[in-house]
């Protein structure tokens, strides 16, 4: 931790003790507790109290606290070893940290206790620390992670670990000793972290890389905004005459024509999936389309405002002058000054479209959308027809600029419908995840054909009628019978969902017992094979619909050359398509001689697939989250032997944030034992791969650094995940020259 963090982090500690101590300002064992969100590791609260304790009065003055937090955090590798030794001999007596008891001091530094960890204490402090990082595993596993670390460490097999021996241990693991920190709570690092991205964007704007990454979306918005200016001056220049009010409104106007009408463009989805086959995929940011139409219809709204207002300004000069025969509200709101070419109804229209413009921008905000109130988003967004039909009649030229988008929107819409609503699909199977997460098992049509990494609409009519969800495709192209959906709960649809298969499954079963059998069958196949039906599933004959697929930028992974792949929870789930599709193209290269049964890999490799090397990093929050795809990527660990005789093709990446690190003292026994174990049974404990859990978030400068150094050949990263992540990964990305793309809806 930088010096930086370290000092917020105090002073975020010292407001804590502030707000919960009474008038003495000390705090008790339970205050303690609660001054630093301690919940789960009780027995670290307990051992740190004890020890903060200099003067043993059974409270802790804020003087007391910020000496021993301060000698920990700054003190050398030897003060801070010393303290952990005492937390872990939990039968020892108390050792206190502050400056009348320093932990170097000749006379009995380690105090008058025990002086050694017995197996049993080992133990204890194992339990604590994989409660402090959310970690469950069945008490065998608990011994054998004790047996582990204990055999190790007591090197002289007296059944107990000294000072020496525990010093001995640490030093095993390059720079623990020398980094080793306490944390507890949560202070504002994360904070700090998001705050220095943009910092760093800005500071890297004007830079090589930041052009190679965004040049096809700056000379876009370039070219956007010089139509704009040109439109907006011919338009006022020929109503010069009438008046500055009159001009920037028609100049407005005249942008609203070409706005209207493109940001149906960007919504053609059929239209930019059959681009993103072509040349003008390197050319035009197609990736960006979503964040286009916000932007679109964010200059649609100040540009709606300022016409307005600027006819609002010449109505009111109008109603003033003593030769007008209307007034200013007749001028605003009714047909009687004949103002427009149908009718007169160029200002009720007007308002009309304002105020219906408005609604569906107040709709379209986020709060609205990931609050469980989608379908409020959904419907106003629908009023895009209403609204049309008013331009029409408000403007005398909007029909001509929505002629050639309009009927492209309206053919694809028309198309859509039809292809979907043609034969009804049915979900074969439902299998319920943990964190809420629905797997289902969609029966493939025959014509449907799709890339790795697609995505497509989904229609449950028992479900939501009308409502049609965007969702990844989780299975690979060559897995002929179904389509794999992973859908987690997070509004009201999602949830729904969940909850009918949970409290109703078909067959009146209970979707855990299955879920887990569904599993334990899936792990011992291979994923050639077919998912089928069998009496141990959770069937289902549920009717549903789908519209698709549609392409997003994972097209782009198989022709890379070095590609890195960074799924975050759920986000995983274009990843697993295209990981499954990469498994069966290798497997289709390999060759058994039926003689002695000896395999080999074929050196071609399939046209369209350059990649040389795959970097595969899945980061998520708790442990039950990795259940979602593990036998998939047992699977792809079992098959990475015959893909590459030249080191790893595909490497696997594991991070769980919610565990923590080597260097805190609450959770570095935990994490030698894991490693200890994990050597020796050759797979990891927490998600049963090969590849070892790593605790915390990925520090991503060693990560892209340890990329660049591979010389794989030229870099280009694929997220799918929360849009915070994205904008720090993006800032890297640059420094590093690598290209980036992120998966929208």
């Amino acid at each position: 931790m930088s010096t930086e963090e370290d000092a917020k982090w105090l002073q975020w500690v010292t407001h804590q003790f502030e707000t919960i101590a009474e008038k003495d300002r000390e705090i008790n064992l339970q205050q303690f507790k609660t001054a630093l969100n301690v919940k789960e590791a009780i027995l670290f609260a307990e051992r740190f109290f004890t020890l903060f304790d200099s003067d043993g009065s059974g409270t802790i003055t804020l003087q007391e606290l910020l000496e021993a937090l301060t000698l920990l955090i700054h003190g050398n590798p030897m003060d801070k070893l010393k303290f952990l030794f005492q937390v872990y001999d939990v039968d020892g007596c108390r050792y206190r940290v502050g400056p009348s008891t320093r932990p170097h001091s000749a006379a009995s530094p380690l105090g008058t206790g025990s002086g050694s960890i017995d197996a049993d204490e080992l133990r204890t402090v194992l339990r604590s620390c994989m409660r402090e990082s959310a970690i469950s595993l069945p008490d065998e596993k608990l011994d054998q992670l004790t047996l582990a670390l204990f055999e190790s460490a007591d090197k002289d097999c007296n059944g107990a670990i000294t000072f020496d021996e525990l010093r001995d241990e640490l030093q095993r693991f390059p720079g623990v000793m020398e980094n080793l920190t306490i944390r507890c709570g949560s202070a504002s690092r994360v904070g700090t972290a998001r705050v220095q991205v943009p910092l760093q964007l800005r500071r890297l704007a004007l830079t090589w890389a930041y052009w190679h990454n965004h040049r096809s979306h700056l000379l876009c918005l370039a070219a956007f905004a010089g139509l704009h200016l040109l439109l907006f001056a011919l338009a006022a220049s020929e109503h010069r005459a009438r008046g500055a009010s009159v001009m920037v409104a028609k100049g407005c106007g005249q942008c609203l024509n070409l706005d209207g009408s493109f940001i149906a463009v960007l919504m053609l989805r059929r239209c930019l999936t059959w681009l993103r086959a072509t040349w003008l995929a390197q050319v035009l940011p197609l990736d960006q389309n979503i964040q286009f139409h916000q932007f679109v219809g964010y200059v649609v709204i100040v540009l709606s405002l300022v016409h307005t207002v600027a006819h609002i300004v010449n109505f009111a000069l109008q109603a003033q002058a003593e030769a007008s025969p209307f007034q200013f509200w007749e001028l605003l709101l009714t047909t009687r000054p004949g103002i427009g070419w149908i009718h007169g109804l160029a200002s009720p229209t007007g308002v009309a479209l304002l105020l219906l413009l408005l609604l569906m921008f107040a709709c379209s905000s986020s709060c609205i959308r990931r609050s469980g109130h989608f379908e409020v988003f959904y419907w106003t967004h629908l009023s895009y027809l209403p609204m049309w039909i008013l331009l029409i009649l408000h403007g005398p030229n909007f029909w001509k600029w929505l002629l050639v988008p309009g009927t492209l929107f309206f053919l694809e819409k028309i198309i859509g419908l039809a292809v979907s609503r043609m034969a009804a699909l049915c979900i074969v199977e439902v299998n319920l995840l943990p964190s809420k997460v629905t797997h289902l098992l969609i029966k493939r049509p025959p014509l449907f054909h799709y890339r790795p990494g697609d995505y497509l609409y989904l229609n449950i009519p028992t479900i939501a009628r009308y409502e049609w969800h965007p969702f990844t495709i989780s299975s690979a192209p060559e897995q002929k019978d179904t389509i794999w959906l992973h859908i987690r709960s997070e509004g009201q649809w999602t949830n729904r969902l969940y909850e009918s298969f949970k409290t109703s499954c078909p067959m009146d079963c209970d979707p855990k017992p299955l879920s887990r059998s569904l599993k334990m069958r899936r792990s011992q196949r291979r994923p050639e094979v077919s998912e089928k039906s069998s009496e141990n599933h959770l069937f289902c004959n549920i009717k549903c619909y789908i519209d698709g697929p549609y392409g997003t930028p994972t097209r782009r992974i198989f022709a890379s050359e070095h590609a890195v792949l960074i799924g975050a929870g759920i986000g995983i789930t274009p990843f697993a398509s295209i990981l499954q599709s990469i498994m069966y193209r290798h497997q289709k290269r390999k060759n058994i001689c039926p003689s002695c049964q000896h395999s080999w890999m074929d050196s071609a490799q399939d046209e369209d697939m350059k990649l040389h090397k795959v970097d595969f990093m899945w980061i998520n929050r708790d442990q039950r989250s990795f259940e979602w795809f593990v036998s998939l990527l047992t699977k792809l660990e079992m098959d990475q032997a015959e893909i590459s005789q030249e080191g790893p093709f595909l490497e696997l990446h594991m991070y769980m944030t919610s565990a923590l690190g080597k260097n805190d003292m609450k959770a570095i026994g935990l994490q030698m034992a894991l490693d200890l174990l994990a050597k020796k049974e050759k797979k990891d404990s927490i998600t049963g791969l090969q590849t070892r859990t790593q605790p915390g978030r990925p520090d991503w400068n060693k990560v892209f650094q340890k990329v660049a150094a591979e010389k794989k050949g030229k870099v280009q990263v694929f997220f799918c995940g929360s849009p915070a992540l994205a904008k720090v990964l993006k800032g890297h990305c640059e420094q590093f020259g690598f290209k980036f793309f992120q998966e929208n809806f």
